[in-house]
């Protein structure tokens, strides 16, 4: 042997592969099988969780709102989420980088990571029952280790800031129940279309919560946001009711793999609701700056006619650009003419499973559930459907 291949490292051999895969998929059957038994029990989890996290780390306590009405879950779920994802290196990895990097701006440090493992698995062993074994402790820590180690990792690893600041120049009421933002930052968010960026807003310090620009990024770095009012949402009410010009907004690093290959050979469907429009209507502006894309199908839905408030651009869009095709969709609203009805699921599903095509939907969770569950059952591949982790908060 020479003393060049003493110095590579081992490869692994087909039987340490199917070993390691074998590993991985029974510490993932173990962790979505203890979870289903917790999770009935979830509020009581969150408020088991959130204690230990302060008593162990009472600093933490200043990451979070004084009301803890809205987060309470939304910590647990996430890390349960990307827990069980932990199968799927190819999207998990990717995602947890962003993740740790976007957490710079709570001054996260290594100890905090320590503290929430800890309570995590506390609050899961305590309302687990008999359900709780050295297995599933292991698998629960091992998923957690390596969640932890790819967020820090990233996290230290990226020079650029923790948040971006910005200022409100364009405040514009749609209607009572949404609102379009624009927000100029002092340096441009280095984000691409179809991404998304974590934002406060003065009216509900320390609430951040996840947008994604309408817009690709311009000239002077101008990000548009649409908003709209949710029931119970404390930062979208207070965004769309009050947000004012000057305000100063702080914005997270960009998130998100939502984009369009140009280079594929496949075509795309695009699947919005609402104002899940949004980071769709980035992408397809950032298309038409070029001549040859692949064939966009967007459907584009809501309740009534009045939800489609970008309707007449995007129709103004197709005009000009062949490779783009408009199906609006009315959920409540069948006289209505033009228009396709039905749910966004019924109306995609109708047309076929699009076997060859790249989907991305966006939307509420509620309409991302649905939609990709009916296309799976279509006959849509799996990997061919793209949609933000985040929104399945």
């Amino acid at each position: 042997m020479t003393a060049n291949a003493a110095l590579q490292p081992e490869q692994p051999n087909d039987e340490q592969n199917r070993a390691h895969l074998a590993n991985a998929a029974n510490m993932v059957q173990l962790i979505r099988e203890s979870w289903a038994e917790v999770e009935p029990y979830s509020e009581e989890v969150s408020r088991f969780f959130y204690g230990m996290l302060f008593s162990l780390a009472p600093a933490t306590r200043e990451l979070f709102p004084v009301n803890m009405e809205v987060q309470r879950s939304r910590l647990l779920r996430a890390l349960v989420h990307v827990v069980q994802m932990v199968d799927r290196p190819d999207e998990l990895t990717p995602f947890l980088q962003q993740l740790g990097r976007d957490h710079r701006k709570f001054g996260v440090v290594s100890e905090h990571y320590e503290a929430v493992g800890t309570a995590l698995l506390a609050a899961i062993k305590k309302h687990a029952g008999d359900s709780w074994t050295e297995a599933v402790e292991r698998a629960w820590a091992e998923a957690y280790t390596i969640m932890a180690t790819t967020m820090a990792n990233a996290a230290a690893a990226d020079e650029g800031p923790a948040w971006y600041n910005g200022e409100v120049v364009h405040h514009e009421r749609l209607s009572w129940d949404m609102a379009l933002v624009r927000v100029r930052p002092e340096y441009p968010v280095p984000y691409q279309a179809g991404q998304y960026v974590s934002v406060e807003v003065p009216q509900r310090p320390r609430l951040w919560r996840y947008l994604s620009p309408a817009n690709p990024p311009s000239e002077d770095g101008t990000m548009e946001f649409h908003i709209r009012s949710v029931e119970g949402g404390w930062v979208s009410r207070a965004i769309v009711g009050h947000a004012q010009l000057g305000d100063q907004w702080r914005m997270g690093a960009p998130m998100g793999r939502m984009h369009v290959d140009r280079s594929s050979e496949r075509d795309v469907v695009m699947i919005a609701g609402g104002t899940g429009l949004a980071p769709l209507r980035a992408i397809i502006e950032e298309l038409t700056q070029y001549g040859g894309n692949p064939e966009v199908h967007l459907f584009y839905g809501g309740r009534t006619r009045d939800d489609l408030y970008e309707l007449r651009n995007l129709q103004q869009a197709a005009m000009s650009n062949p490779w783009l095709k408009v199906i609006p969709v009315l959920e409540d609203d069948p006289s209505a003419q033009g228009a396709e009805h039905g749910t966004l699921a019924d109306a995609v599903t109708r047309h076929g499973a699009w076997e060859e095509h790249d989907v991305l939907v966006s939307g509420s969770p509620e309409m991302i559930r649905t939609t990709v569950s009916r296309m799976l059952v279509a006959g849509t591949p799996l990997e061919r459907i793209h949609y933000d982790p985040f929104t399945l908060d």
